[in-house]
């Protein structure tokens, strides 16, 4: 239950932090699209800050799920963020969220739900080893850098989603390592964690992961990043959990047939709630 309460909570927390950045975003200079002074633009923006402050919460309640809990449990319910993004946002358009709001409020719960009940997520395997492990880092950073360089050349509609994306897969590792970096500070004390390289990489990761969303979040509307950002940690996390953590999941016919029907559903939902109207933006953007 505490798991629950805490990936809950920091998804609450990361969908207020997101809407209230991307409100930010849109009005830093196009100029600085994925430059490092797009960042000390933004820092100077009190509903940035107090989005960053939101975000920073739901990122340090997110670490403590994932110490208490398996990254293929926490990373489902951390895709709730949207349905709080949703309600934010509705807050600030004045838009009832409707049939496809409620429709996609309810995919992302059903979704969730199945996922979990089906899969069953638990640790105790394995972990596997060093070539195992940086095949799947080398798969996901590659992915992610392969994704800034096709955004480049795309109008920024399209850009904005392809680096939300990429963000998105930074998040997922990140998440793993998160758990990483926990479980050695459980069994072999801070000395271990400070000496090891997992916490530096989680810091080095979502600094380049937050350049990437803001990017993303200044170069269009809300429901262009967020859907991608949010269906693509998750699933990245878990990959990674099950790739190198240890993590496992039920592998029965049935559950396996559940699991993708409950991660599918997640997605639908996530999509469909992005490209409600109430999410902040409906303009046009070009390079």
């Amino acid at each position: 239950m505490v798991v629950f309460i805490l990936a809950v909570g920091a998804a609450c927390f990361l969908g207020l932090g997101f809407v209230l950045q991307q409100h930010a975003a849109q009005r830093a200079p196009k100029s600085d699209l994925l430059h490092w002074r797009l960042l000390l633009d933004l820092a100077r923006m009190p509903d940035w800050l107090l989005g960053l402050g939101f975000m920073i919460t739901g990122l340090v309640l997110s670490a403590l799920a994932l110490s208490q809990g398996e990254v293929a449990l926490v990373e489902p319910l951390l895709a709730t963020n949207l349905v709080f993004a949703m309600l934010l946002a509705r807050t600030l358009t004045g838009t009832r969220l409707g049939r496809s709001g409620w429709t996609g409020v309810a995919l992302i719960a059903l979704g969730v739900t199945a996922f979990i009940v089906a899969g069953r997520p638990e640790g105790g395997g394995a972990e596997a080893g060093p070539l195992r492990f940086w095949l799947v880092v080398g798969i996901v950073a590659g992915l992610a850098l392969l994704l800034v360089l096709v955004a480049k050349h795309m109008p920024l509609f399209e850009e904005a989603t392809l680096l939300a994306l990429a963000a998105g897969l930074l998040y997922g590792l990140q998440d793993a390592l998160t758990r990483m970096t926990t479980e050695r500070l459980d069994d072999e004390g801070l000395h271990a964690v400070v000496r090891s390289w997992q916490p530096y990489a989680v810091v080095v990761i979502g600094v380049v992961g937050l350049l990437l969303v803001q990017s993303a979040f200044e170069a269009a509307p809300l429901r262009m990043s967020l859907p991608a950002l949010t269906a693509a940690q998750p699933l990245t996390g878990i990959a990674c959990a099950v790739g190198f953590l240890g993590d496992q999941l039920r592998v029965t016919p049935a559950a396996v047939a559940w699991q993708v029907v409950g991660l599918l559903s997640v997605v639908a939902g996530v999509v469909l709630l992005g490209r409600h109207p109430a999410m902040p933006g409906h303009h046009h953007f070009h390079k």
